[in-house]
């Protein structure tokens, strides 16, 4: 009895150590999966920013070679000039 006593503590310690290890590296797994899938995303999101960075300066672009979109302030410019120079002449 005494030889069996001894063997079933040293079987149990061994016992939790293969679990523990096994749910340790299961731990790492799950870590390891969620890190690829957090720095994938976090890549898919830089992609997106430079995309939008990217069609911001194109439109910036063709506002520049369109010129001004509607030519209604230099008209009320004029309006403005047109009713001065009506008020300094009375």
């Amino acid at each position: 009895m005494d030889g069996h006593d001894s063997e079933d503590p040293k079987q149990s310690t061994a016992d939790m150590t293969t679990f523990v290890q096994n749910l340790l590296q299961q731990m790492q797994s799950r870590f390891q999966t969620m890190s690829d899938s957090i720095i994938t995303k976090i890549d898919e999101m830089g992609n997106r920013i430079n995309e939008l960075e990217q069609s911001i300066n194109d439109l910036r672009a063709e506002i520049v070679v369109e010129g001004p979109p509607s030519p209604a302030p230099a008209v009320k410019q004029t309006e403005e000039e047109a009713s001065n120079k009506e008020e300094g002449s009375a």
